[in-house]
């Protein structure tokens, strides 16, 4: 594996990004912060995350967007994309075969493919164009989060393999879909290390960033100027209120 030190000059009508999306309901979404927070706090704040996430992925110049989900939150997720992102229905249950799915869907004829979680909107779009940068010389590329997941992954091929049993979020997906990527005899790029929101020590962190710069995540903000004093009132470093 080497690191994303490199820009390469690409074409990018062979770009799509996919976000990882489920619809917006109480209880499944974001389950991890519903023991600091009223659980429709925390469906409203993953509806914000979503359609940050979307604004993030329309403003990549050349790149096509889409969301891969379960087949029972295509409708509503329809409705909250609009015309510009398409919405597909993954085949099978769970992330591992969504993001085979994804790369089934799209990634036909050598397409650099990146699937790209919901929940880090506040990631640079700097980060982005150069996940598909780098792509071209790589048969994967990867984004690792602080705490052993992963954020984003991309490859311009089909490898079933590579996601079996996998979730991007978890402690060991990094490690586990890296061993994959090598018994695969993949090449694996890595870009910049980050964070997703999955639990309250993240939101407290993403609440002081957004405070100084609410236009990277605005939708997201506005939540957080009306939950503020209950997301102040979390301890970091305990995930308790």
């Amino acid at each position: 594996m080497e690191p994303a030190i490199q820009t390469i000059e690409h074409s990018r009508n062979d770009c799509t990004l996919v976000i990882m999306a489920k619809a917006p309901k109480p209880g499944l979404v974001k389950t991890r912060l519903t023991r600091n927070l009223p659980p429709r706090a925390v469906t409203a704040l993953y509806r914000c995350l979503l359609g940050d996430t979307m604004a993030l992925a329309r403003s990549l110049g050349g790149v096509d967007v889409a969301i891969m989900c379960p087949g029972p939150d295509i409708e509503e997720l329809a409705c909250l994309a609009g015309d510009s992102v398409q919405v597909v229905t993954q085949k099978g249950e769970g992330l591992a075969a969504g993001l085979t799915s994804v790369f089934e869907r799209f990634a036909a004829g050598r397409q650099r493919v990146v699937a790209f979680n919901s929940d880090s909107p506040h990631l640079p779009a700097s980060v982005l164009e150069n996940a598909f940068k780098v792509l071209a010389a790589h048969d994967v590329v990867v984004g690792p989060t602080h705490d052993g997941g992963y954020y984003l992954v991309g490859a311009k091929a089909v490898h079933p393999a590579l996601f079996e049993g996998d979730g991007m979020g978890t402690t060991n997906a990094l490690e586990a879909l890296l061993a994959r990527a090598r018994a695969l005899e993949l090449s694996t790029v890595f870009t910049d290390t980050f964070y997703d929101v999955d639990v309250a020590d993240d939101l407290v962190r993403l609440a002081g960033e957004l405070r100084f710069a609410p236009a990277r995540a605005p939708r997201t903000a506005a939540w957080l100027a009306e939950w503020g004093q209950a997301v102040a009132q979390l301890r970091p470093g305990t995930g308790d209120l």
